[in-house]
């Protein structure tokens, strides 16, 4: 007996296995030719872009209210907000707000205004100039954690 009730479960999981796939696809077919021929298919949404809060940027580096200098006073129109030194390469950026608008990061020798590049920087303090050597016009620095 057991050699013929193998042939008949196999027979049935073929069965069942055929009706399955039929059901699957009428299901797929139906949904298919369901849609009405004139209808374009539903677009994607576009992902919105990312916006950098400059604020939440220089919060993030340490930067304080007010900023104050060390070599000499510098215009209000300048505004440390943070310092990512690079450590061993000398190579980094400084978060600096100009007249009041949201800072911007500015690397090494980048220019802030016309004749007026960042020429080094410290792990609280930028130093500006007329070249990107030679003497120092204004220092600005973060103040310090009380």
């Amino acid at each position: 007996m057991p050699a013929v009730a193998r042939p008949r479960w196999t027979l049935r999981l073929a069965t069942l296995l055929f009706w399955a796939l039929l059901g699957v696809s009428l299901a797929w077919w139906g949904l298919k030719l369901s849609r009405p021929a004139g209808a374009p298919p539903v677009p994607l949404a576009a992902p919105a872009p990312l916006a950098v809060d400059a604020q939440a940027l220089a919060r993030a580096l340490g930067a304080q209210a007010a900023a104050s200098t060390a070599a000499a006073p510098a215009p209000a129109r300048f505004v440390l907000q943070g310092v990512l030194a690079g450590t061993q390469s000398g190579d980094g950026a400084a978060l600096i707000a100009v007249d009041g608008k949201p800072a911007k990061p500015y690397r090494v020798g980048a220019e802030l205004q016309p004749g007026l590049v960042v020429q080094s920087l410290g792990r609280r303090e930028v130093h500006l100039g007329a070249a990107a050597e030679g003497d120092t016009a204004m220092t600005l620095e973060l103040p310090r954690k009380p």
